[in-house]
């Protein structure tokens, strides 16, 4: 009996030292990054699949994208090579819901395994195409001013910058423009998305007001030349509908999205 309990100790014991390293590993090559961006060198390139432009030939299924489990949480570009890696940025003023959106995309399981630091967390999720794997690597970065130095980290060599704003508070919504310029400065090819969080407190706001957020975050969307999605995570409403436009944009899949502006309703606007 003594025994068994030894070896238990001893597996406890090396799984968590193998944890620790693992997670010490994820934090050097995130610092190691962040030197590459602010070096003259090649600018740090995300690994692709050489047989990604085949997924062009497929359509998204209605059923929405199969993910992988838990297990695979944080992707480790040097080990994974065969996957497909997206890496998109979450921007917008702090309380506004991007985390919660990002968790209720990635799901409470990939949550566990988030890497975290101050004002920027990581976590992502494996889509599966036709047999292929598509990695999401979602870059939430802080709201508020002084994490500001994490922005040139998290959009460089983003596929999606993703500018969100919360929908009952029109602040946020006048902020939604410098963080867009502020991304812009670091990465010009990113497709630029603008959603507004919260939209079941929205539906609740008097009707003239909707109006005037409506009519504003579409002028604002016009001018970034985003796509403007209305989401809320608590709900899941739209959540899942803006990574399937983003692998869809990517890839030239036919996947048709229908426009809605219709208040009251979530808004989809391009």
């Amino acid at each position: 009996m003594t025994q068994i309990c030894r070896k238990l100790v001893h597996v406890n014991v090396k799984r968590n030292l193998t944890g620790q390293i693992s997670f010490f590993h994820r934090i050097f090559r995130l610092l190691w990054k962040q030197i590459l961006i602010c070096s003259k060198g090649n600018p740090f390139r995300y690994r692709r699949l050489p047989s990604c432009s085949s997924l062009a030939t497929h359509s998204i299924p209605e059923s929405g994208l199969g993910s992988v489990g838990a297990s695979s949480t944080y992707i480790d570009l040097e080990t994974d090579a065969d996957l497909v890696v997206l890496k998109i940025s979450l921007l917008g003023d702090c309380q506004i819901g991007k985390t919660s959106f990002m968790i209720k995309y990635v799901g409470d399981l990939e949550e566990q395994s988030c890497l975290q630091m101050t004002g920027l967390n990581l976590m992502d999720k494996i889509n599966f195409i036709k047999g292929a794997r598509i990695a999401f690597s979602i870059w939430d970065v802080g709201g508020n001013p002084q994490f500001l130095d994490h922005v040139p980290l998290a959009c460089k060599d983003a596929s999606a910058i993703l500018i969100m704003f919360d929908l009952t508070s029109r602040c946020t919504l006048n902020s939604a423009i410098g963080w867009f310029h502020q991304a812009r400065k670091w990465n010009q090819t990113a497709i630029p998305i603008l959603i507004g969080t919260k939209f079941d407190d929205f539906i609740h706001l008097p009707l003239d007001m909707q109006w005037a957020i409506v009519s504003q975050a579409r002028a604002y969307a016009r001018a970034m030349k985003a796509t403007l999605f209305f989401s809320s995570a608590t709900h899941n409403i739209n959540v899942n509908k803006i990574f399937k436009f983003i692998t869809a944009k990517l890839f030239n899949l036919p996947w048709t999205m229908e426009r809605n502006l219709t208040i009251g309703e979530p808004i989809i606007d391009f």
